[in-house]
């Protein structure tokens, strides 16, 4: 959001931009414009500007006969001034002056987001204190005079944004000041002030040591000077998208807000204040505290991981997979039931006895764990392997499981003395 030091440059802008330049005709107002329309024409006019905290007065002076007309404009969140060609304003642009130059420019009110406004007449509004910019001494003597206000019952924080008392100071200035004040942005801001108060009355201290004690530890109401200098001294303009570099240098300013390893709590105003350090002993409960992290540019080296998709897998086939080691083969000879404990991992292998007429030759097991856990059989169709065994004098049945599809269940019965397996 613009504050004092984005207004105090819009009218040094439009001062400079401006000064030789002559307008024309009357004032075009968007249709969206959170605004009046203005009820001023003339033949020849110029437009001059100036600031006070976060307000900006315009002046449109006729150079004929005819009464001046002012306009008073708050920038909300995005609000800028912008000088262009009449013939391709801004996307965003709600109030435009044209010049009598040919071709003819447009100094355009530009807010993207609709939240800046104006009204018609010179007076500032009423409720709002002097400007923290350019009336120092009348803000300090506002502040420190009006103590017993409930409004310095709030924390340091919140009351920095009471613009009967800050005019001018808005979410990053706050932060910026109380960070370099070393002040928890919940401390109470009565406390936080009234030690200001008490300082000044300190007889104890001579004219020079109260000028050292202001040069080294500047306190907190001197920062809401200061502070808002430095950004008009280095023409930092933090909402001008125009100028890339500008931004830029603005960022390297921060020393709190924004900045990477900075906490950060919301007041009971729903803003985020960013600190450093305790938040105080007015913090809202029940919130933790937020640390903005550094965002690591990506090495445009370093290797980019390959992902495979299942798609890719199913088109890859097994073809890419390294073979198995086939499976040694087994020779077990029958044993009794019971006598073995457990479960194998793979398919067990069963030797196989001959009919009660022909000598004892054990049958291998021919297939491997792959082809013995999913069958030959065709999808979904049962599988077709087989197995024989023999326990002498008793009826076996054999239970085997196999994957085609689905998972089947099979049940075999064994019969003496043929031995043959019939399913069932």
């Amino acid at each position: 959001m613009p504050e004092c030091p984005e207004l105090h440059l819009a009218g040094r802008y439009i001062n400079e931009a401006c000064g030789g330049l002559v307008f024309e005709g009357g004032v075009q107002r968007s249709a969206v414009g959170r605004g009046p329309e203005v009820p001023f024409s003339s033949e020849a006019y110029r437009v001059t500007a100036a600031s006070r905290g976060k307000e900006l007065r315009m002046t449109l002076e006729p150079l004929g006969p005819g009464p001046s007309q002012a306009l008073v404009f708050r920038f909300g969140m995005s609000g800028s001034f912008r000088l262009c060609e009449a013939s391709s304003p801004p996307r965003h642009a709600h109030l435009c002056f044209f010049t009598r130059e040919s071709p003819p420019r447009a100094l355009c009110f530009v807010d993207p987001r609709r939240f800046g406004t104006w009204r018609l007449g010179e007076e500032w509004q009423p409720d709002r204190g002097p400007c923290v910019l350019l009336e120092y001494a009348a803000f300090r003597e506002n502040v420190l005079t009006n103590l017993e206000d409930k409004a310095f019952d709030k924390p340091i924080c919140e009351a920095l944004l009471n613009q009967k008392y800050f005019n001018g100071i808005g979410n990053y200035l706050r932060a910026e000041i109380l960070y370099r004040a070393k002040i928890p942005p919940f401390e109470k801001a009565r406390t936080v002030l009234e030690a200001l108060k008490h300082r000044e009355q300190n007889s104890s201290l001579t004219l020079s040591k109260k000028l050292k004690l202001k040069r080294d530890n500047p306190d907190l109401l001197e920062l809401c000077h200061t502070v808002p200098m430095e950004v008009v001294a280095s023409d930092k303009n933090l909402f001008d998208p125009s100028d890339s570099d500008n931004y830029a240098a603005f960022k390297n300013w921060l020393q709190c807000y924004l900045v990477p390893g900075m906490s950060s709590l919301r007041d009971r105003n729903n803003r985020t204040i960013w600190f450093q350090g305790e938040p105080g002993p007015m913090a809202p409960k029940g919130q933790k505290s937020h640390k903005k992290h550094a965002h690591l540019k990506a090495d445009p080296e370093a290797p980019t991981p390959t992902v495979t998709t299942r798609a890719s897998k199913r088109r890859s086939g097994g073809a890419e997979k390294p073979p198995k080691p086939a499976v040694k083969e087994e020779e077990e000879k029958a044993v009794p039931d019971g006598s073995r404990k457990g479960r194998a991992r793979g398919r067990k292998k069963v030797a196989a006895a001959p009919a009660l007429s022909e000598p004892d030759v054990p049958v291998r097991a021919k297939r491997n764990r792959t082809s013995a856990r999913r069958g030959k059989g065709e999808a979904g169709g049962p599988c077709d392997f087989w197995t024989e065994g023999v326990a002498k004098g008793k009826r076996v049945i054999r239970v085997l499981q196999g994957r085609a599809r689905h998972h089947l269940t099979f049940c075999f019965l064994v019969s003496l003395p043929t031995f043959q397996v019939q399913p069932l």
